[in-house]
């Protein structure tokens, strides 16, 4: 296999840990490839992009907030995988043969597959949430392919019917079955905020999902824990997302338990 380089294109970057994850598996399996991060403001996307492909040689990138819906528009990108249509955001791109990207999307599937390993079921379940960036509606696509129902996202800017605000929320967590955190609220650095508004209470019955994974115990996780809920950082869906996008550039499937040891150690979980 050639050498090649992939990496994460978002904004800002300190938080990852996605570098030692892939460089883990790409020892792991004797692939001679790098996973580098790529920081880039979302008025530099455009020629970022392209210098990477063109100066880098870039074989695929992963792609993050803010750029998950933003990809969508370059030049470069020719060819759109159904869930991405659907969705209207990409966490994968990959370079094809003639040199353009082919854009698709492994956040939905790396959610569903850890909540199935967390054996939590959402047939028939109010879910609900939190955000409207690529990240959500991804999230709001898995959630529907799994048969949940309703899915109701909430944010700051409501846009009824389709969009509750978070003043709707003392309301709604009265029947929810699961509540996904798909929000930057609470990342690193920014460690002790919380999207949860002050003065609602939170639901005792409902899963929360945090899709943040830096920390790996969010205020907003303590804040569910502390009401009885059960609260699951987004650890596992990042490694599965990323094991899918790096079968997706490679053609290999990458050891789960490699990738998840990395991330960890780079998290302070275990010992280097």
């Amino acid at each position: 296999m050639p050498t090649g380089r992939v990496g994460l294109l978002g904004w800002p970057l300190g938080h990852s840990v996605s570098p030692a994850m892939h460089n883990a598996a790409f020892e792991a399996l004797g692939i001679p490839w790098r996973y580098s991060a790529y920081p880039c403001a979302p008025e530099d996307l455009p020629t970022h992009v392209a210098r990477l492909l063109n100066e880098e040689q870039v074989a695929g990138l992963n792609v993050t907030v803010p750029h998950k819906q933003a990809v969508l528009a370059l030049p470069q990108v020719t060819a759109i995988a159904p869930e991405v249509e659907a969705i209207g955001a990409a966490n994968t791109l990959t370079r094809q043969p003639d040199d353009t990207l082919h854009a698709s999307n492994t956040d939905w599937r790396g959610f569903a597959e850890d909540l199935a390993a967390h054996a939590v079921a959402v047939t028939g379940q109010l879910c609900l949430v939190l955000g409207t960036g690529g990240s959500a509606k991804a999230i709001a696509y898995a959630l529907k392919q799994l048969g949940a129902g309703p899915v109701i996202s909430v944010s700051r800017a409501a846009n009824p019917p389709d969009v509750c605000g978070y003043g709707d929320l003392a309301e709604l967590t009265e029947q929810a079955g699961l509540i996904v955190n798909c929000t930057p609220v609470g990342m690193s650095p920014a460690v002790n905020a919380s999207p949860w508004p002050e003065g609602v209470a939170f639901p005792a019955q409902v899963v929360l999902y945090d899709l943040i994974y830096n920390p790996p115990r969010t205020r907003l996780m303590v804040q569910a824990e502390a009401a009885g809920a059960r609260a699951i950082g987004g650890l596992g869906m990042l490694v599965r997302q990323g094991a899918l996008a790096f079968e997706a550039w490679t053609g290999r499937r990458p050891p789960l338990d490699v990738m998840a040891a990395a991330a960890e150690r780079a998290l302070g979980l275990r010992p280097n």
